[in-house]
């Protein structure tokens, strides 16, 4: 049977033979599930998606979203779908216990949303982006907050979203010009605009709760002055019912390039001066509160950029399987011969492992990352605990921004192998193109995350953080080096992690030099190159693991291990020679992006 949307098998050998799963299970923390369990959990998931989810991604991309007098209607068909996923609690798989949710291991929650979000992401986001508002109030919120909201939005019964973004703010969050005045009952009255709010307004919740960053007034200008405030579409009575509807409304929806069944809103607040918040946390640190959400949502953001690709990844292969077009080249000059399937010829065959290389690389990377946020969680020490989180924080924009960007172009690839055909709307993968390149947009764009990784992160407690990271690559070389048929690709990745750490000295210097401009226009290239880095590691990572597989292995396994050796072989001596090309460029510097004017950019 063909596979869609993930690569069951690959999952496994992931989730259970690289990463090692099965011993976080020895958590007391996970004490309910066991590798059968997880298992079973993730088949339900599959055949849950593609059977009931994955039929309503046409609908939704076709239909859209409408706008109607400040509402928002989705697709009729997305109902049906919305109360499934609710009823078998597939949105707050991962969600702690205490917060509503099942409590399950990080990873399993992971590796459903790979099949929902692939089927339908936009479905999929209506249903659990409230849990990390809920998980917010849950840190930050008194006890009656928490008592109010925190089930009901963890249930799906509410929603949840996040206002950041302003036209005139944009990334620059701490411009931002939506004020809160202090009322008398503690309260605050709020005024003010946000844009590109994905499901500020829609019809499949009851309520949607709103966090939403604003300035007190008198507080002070930028990130420092930013509180944090909870603005519910319909005020909550001390029972638990639904109140007088908050003068916060939608005033129009997007019109975008992909995701069309996704409710993209511009909502205003106050506009009759009767927003009402209730402020979360202290005031003045809602940037900091703020943060929860956003590293999570940066993690889920590459995860669906990864599902994207995944499945587009899937659909060109079983085509290429599928589709019968010219004769094999070693008998091209026999008119005779018979015609065979595409996935013979050579470029089809180096374009397919292109993409499985890149996916098999990202979906190791998600789940080491993954693992690494898990560990700091369950730790025993402090110790253990700092390494885990700094490791996690230090490649949390590699995790959103790479894997968004080459998802993306995963998806192109998978279009061209279909050729005409893949440009036409016969067949998903164009939809899963449009769709994808959200990823590297929003949640912070491909140059904020260079910039958080190079002002922020590899310079990480002097350096030392990046050392470590470092020391994780070598310490997969030298296994590499004692497994027979590995030694070259290990040898080849260990000059390019030595590159990438002089590079990183390199360019953390120039950082902080008068050049500091130059540092930053290279700052991107250097997140991608470090991004191919891990993209070899992980897949030697995989080959160490398949190569220790292989002896006694049934036929179907033995393949699957032997495609893991060929796939790093591939990813390594093809790509990884391109990546010391960009760390050269880095280490040269050039400054002529800054140093050409305004006008000599053209368009006068």
């Amino acid at each position: 049977m063909a596979q869609q949307l993930a690569d069951r098998r690959d999952q496994e050998f992931v989730i259970w033979e690289q990463m090692n799963y099965e011993e976080l299970l020895k958590h007391k923390g996970y004490k309910e599930f066991n590798r059968k369990t997880c298992d079973m959990i993730i088949t339900e998931a599959r055949a849950l998606a593609i059977k009931e989810c994955l039929p309503l991604l046409t609908d939704g991309d076709e239909q859209g979203v409408r706008y109607e007098n400040g509402t928002v209607k989705v697709p009729e068909s997305f109902h049906r779908g919305y109360k499934l996923i609710q009823e078998g609690e597939w949105h707050n798989l991962g969600v702690p216990v205490e917060q509503g949710g099942q409590g399950a291991p990080p990873f399993v929650a992971a590796a459903t949303a790979e099949y929902f979000m692939a089927a339908n992401w936009p479905l999929y986001c209506y249903a659990s982006m409230g849990n990390g508002t809920a998980n917010l109030i849950h840190l930050y919120g008194t006890q009656e907050q928490k008592e109010m909201y925190i089930s009901k939005i963890t249930s799906a019964e509410w929603g949840g979203t996040m206002l950041l973004t302003e036209s005139e703010a944009g990334s620059d969050v701490g411009a931002l010009t939506t004020t809160a005045v202090k009322n008398s009952d503690g309260s605050y009255s709020i005024t003010g605009n946000k844009i590109f709010i994905t499901n500020g307004e829609h019809d499949l919740a009851k309520n949607i709760i709103h966090p939403v960053l604003a300035r007190i007034e008198g507080d002070p200008p930028g990130t420092k002055g930013i509180s944090l405030f909870i603005v519910p579409k319909y005020h909550v009575n001390p029972d638990g019912s639904l109140g007088e509807r908050n003068d916060i409304v939608c005033s129009g929806v997007e019109e975008k390039h992909g995701i069309h069944a996704s409710a993209t809103c511009s909502m205003t607040l106050g506009s009759k001066g009767k927003c009402i918040g209730y402020l979360l946390g202290n005031e003045r640190e809602g940037m900091k509160i703020m943060f929860n959400m956003i590293n999570h949502a940066r993690m889920s953001t590459g995860l669906q950029a990864l599902t994207y690709a995944s499945a587009a990844y899937l659909l060109a292969l079983n085509y290429a399987k599928e589709r019968i077009q010219g004769r094999d080249l070693e008998n091209f000059a026999d008119h005779g011969a018979p015609s065979v399937p595409i996935i013979k010829h050579p470029d089809v065959r180096r374009n397919l492992l292109w993409m499985k290389s890149y996916v098999d690389a990202m979906r190791s990377f998600f789940y080491y990352l993954s693992l690494r946020g898990t560990k700091a969680l369950t730790a025993d020490s402090e110790e253990e605990k700092e390494f885990n989180e700094n490791i996690y924080s230090m490649l949390t924009p590699i995790v959103k921004d790479y894997l968004a960007v080459k998802g993306h172009e995963v998806c192109i690839q998978a279009i061209q192998v279909f050729g005409g055909a893949g440009y036409t709307k016969d067949y998903p993968v164009e939809q899963y193109a449009r769709d994808c390149k959200i990823t590297s947009i929003y949640e912070g764009t491909s140059g904020i995350q260079a910039m958080d990784l190079l002002a922020r992160k590899i310079g990480m407690k002097k350096g030392s953080v990046f050392m470590n990271f470092l020391g994780e690559i070598q310490k997969t070389i030298a296994q590499a080096k004692e497994t027979d048929g590995l030694k070259d690709l290990a040898g080849q990745l260990e000059i390019a992690a030595n590159r990438l750490g002089e590079i990183a000295m390199h360019i953390g210097k120039k950082a902080m030099s008068p050049e500091f401009k130059v540092a930053f226009a290279h700052a991107l290239p250097y997140l991608y190159a470090m991004g191919d880095t891990i993209m070899a590691w992980m897949m030697l990572w995989r080959a160490v693991v398949a190569a220790q597989k292989l002896n006694g292995a049934k036929k179907k396994d033995a393949a699957f291990y032997e495609g893991q050796i060929k796939t790093a072989e591939f990813f390594i001596k093809t790509e990884l020679p391109v990546t010391m090309g960009k760390m050269n460029a880095i280490e040269g510097s050039c400054p002529a992006a800054l140093e050409i004017s305004d006008e000599g950019f053209g368009g006068i």
